[in-house]
């Protein structure tokens, strides 16, 4: 049901929504490719942000036990964020890019905890279905929280709120701001089954450390010492490097494709139309990924995806109309799903269950620093040609890296390493 709340927020506001209002409003009067360097920027420092913080809070969240409670620390940032979306109005562009960061933040943040209670409450053997139904139920709750939104943009009198007045005032903005802090609230309420069902997995030491010792001093020992054991754990940090260059060409499209679709001039309608779409196409999806696993391998699909995104790539350069984009959302609500989910389910099978926090903390920074050299990237080849088709089409790269590491990864060796691991902690 995370993935259900958390989904809203990635869907309205990371996707959908927010970007097409943060053009059109908060950057009125900007030129759009302005407007678009600027929306770009405040993505790339926020990720990179939580990306130095993710490791640390990880190791801590291990040490302490204190998943959840950091997992709600960055929910109410995030939503808070979010909510207060609701006070931006024509030009308020550094208002919405530091709400907007903060969302990020908090969205991105949140998931560490998250993907790290994964290992304990699957099992190897049913790990990659959990994590795809997982994303499965994402996609149904961020389609369900667009579809809410869109109603209200639509037909705002069906909600009460009367016609807007058509004159620029905030009559005209009040059905977006309104969206946004129903999408803070989605967020916090569809979270309450996670911190009332699932239990904080039990805390656990090392032969070499204290029971009673600080604990952000054995944090900070613990990821010191991650890192420089990481070649215990080679398959597993190779599948990083992988998830670092594809996950850049993932996130890349999805945090720009309603951006670059309005630039293009595609009607709004469209845009969000066919982000709408991916979210139910997505649904039947991730869970076929998740079936095939067990026949194909997570790897083999994923690399089966990896080659579906080039041609999507492909596709976004050459775009010309609408009907062109929605075939891109279809193809992206085929492969998206999978492809993140089994990476996050065979990542969680090749590390150590005790190290889990700080593992997914390794696993965000990565996921974060993904996220924001996709972006930067765009950024400077916009800034170098002037036209994002080419930009779209420089995320080619990333595709076919990751494709060729992911390629190299001995996943049998890496789960190998993962148990020998876990074979020498006590639990308290």
């Amino acid at each position: 049901m995370y993935d259900w709340a958390n989904s809203a927020v990635l869907t309205v506001i990371i996707t959908a929504v927010f970007p097409i209002y943060y053009s059109s409003v908060a950057a009125e009067g900007m030129e759009p490719a302005l407007a678009t360097r600027r929306f770009t920027q405040a993505t790339t420092i926020c990720i990179l942000i939580a990306a130095v913080i993710s490791p640390l809070l990880g190791a801590l969240a291990d040490v302490r036990a204190i998943r959840k409670r950091l997992l709600a620390v960055f929910l109410f940032l995030g939503a808070g964020a979010t909510g207060a979306m609701f006070f931006i109005e024509r030009g308020d562009w550094i208002l919405a890019s530091v709400l907007f960061g903060l969302a990020n933040i908090g969205a991105t943040s949140s998931f560490v905890f998250y993907d790290s209670l994964l290992p304990h409450i699957a099992s190897r053997e049913e790990i990659d279905r959990v994590s795809t139904s997982g994303y499965a139920m994402g996609y149904i709750g961020g389609g369900l929280a667009l579809t809410l939104v869109v109603l209200l943009l639509e037909s705002p009198a069906s909600f009460g709120l009367g016609e807007p007045a058509g004159d620029g005032g905030p009559s005209d903005t009040l059905p977006a701001r309104i969206s946004f802090v129903v999408v803070a609230l989605w967020w916090v309420l569809f979270s309450i089954p996670l911190f009332r069902r699932v239990r904080e997995p039990a805390r656990t030491v090392e032969h070499d450390e204290a029971s009673d010792a600080p604990a952000f001093r054995t944090a900070l020992t613990r990821v010191g010492e991650t890192f420089r054991e990481l070649k215990r754990y080679r398959q597993a940090l190779l599948l990083l490097i992988a998830f670092l260059a594809y996950n850049d060409g993932i996130g890349t499209i999805m945090r720009m494709a309603a951006i670059y679709g309005q630039e293009l001039a595609i009607p709004r309608g469209t845009l969000i139309g066919a982000i709408l779409a991916v979210q139910f196409i997505g649904v039947p999806c991730a869970f076929a990924f998740g079936a095939l696993s067990g026949r194909f391998g997570p790897k083999r699909l994923i690399l089966f995806a990896l080659g579906v995104y080039v041609a999507i790539s492909i596709l976004a350069w050459r775009m010309e109309s609408a009907w062109q984009f929605w075939v891109l959302a279809i193809l992206v609500g085929v492969v998206q799903g999978g492809a993140q989910a089994l990476s996050r389910s065979l990542f969680a099978s090749m590390i150590p269950r005790h190290k889990s926090g700080e593992f997914f903390g390794l696993f965000a920074v990565l996921e974060k620093f993904a996220g924001a050299l996709g972006p930067a990237l765009f950024l400077l080849t916009e800034a170098l040609t002037g036209s994002s088709r080419h930009a779209i089409l420089s995320v080619v790269v990333f595709f076919v890296i990751g494709a060729y590491l992911l390629s190299k990864v001995d996943v049998e060796a890496g789960q190998r390493a993962a148990r020998e691991a876990d074979a020498g902690v006590r639990v308290l």
